[in-house]
């Protein structure tokens, strides 16, 4: 990974903006290399190819997830911390400017599972999984893997539904409900 520099940030900053906003097959490199304002050695110099920074934007919206989440694990109890997740999600995914999952948007715009933006993708969903998985066995689920899973599911859903309108109490209200109804169903001591 390249030593962070004022260039570099500036073209990470410009590509999260733009790829989030836009796409990421929709978003130049020359585009990128204007609103950074730097030069095309520069950027090639940061990162070798656009697949390489749409993996560092990817890596750096899960790395700040994944902090956000790790916080949180460490200072709640497992179905605090899930409760949360579900009202986060529901503010999240209802902000101004949401315009879904940065992965599975990503994952959209790139079929082949080698590509290296799936593989940023599905290292990400590995690890939210596994996140899930372990709140979930710590709570007696007999079959966390597939628990953790339909969470996920759930998850999914309600990025979608914030994307398509639905008011933050909604969604998150929505989303907490249901999940508490599969983790009931799942493990009916964590009634």
């Amino acid at each position: 990974m390249s030593t962070p520099t004022p260039a570099r940030e500036r073209i990470l900053s410009a590509a999260t903006r733009r790829f989030y906003a836009e796409g990421v097959r929709a978003v130049s490199a020359d585009r990128l290399i204007a609103d950074a304002e730097v030069s095309k050695v520069t950027f090639y110099r940061h990162f070798r190819s656009k697949d390489d920074l749409v993996v560092a934007y990817l890596e750096r919206v899960a790395a700040a997830e994944r902090a956000e989440v790790e916080r949180h694990v460490a200072a709640e109890a497992p179905a605090d911390v899930l409760r949360w997740y579900a009202r986060f999600l529901g503010e999240t995914t209802c902000s101004p400017g949401f315009r879904g999952c940065p992965f599975i948007n990503a994952a959209a715009e790139h079929a082949d599972p080698g590509h290296p933006a799936r593989v940023a993708v599905d290292a990400h969903r590995r690890w939210l999984h596994g996140q899930a998985s372990a709140l979930v066995a710590a709570l007696g689920a007999a079959e966390p893997d597939a628990l953790a899973e339909r969470l996920l599911m759930l998850r999914d859903g309600a990025m979608v539904a914030g994307y398509v309108g639905q008011a933050p109490d909604q969604v998150a209200d929505a989303l907490l409900a249901a999940g508490e109804a599969v983790v009931r169903a799942a493990i009916p001591s964590a009634a």
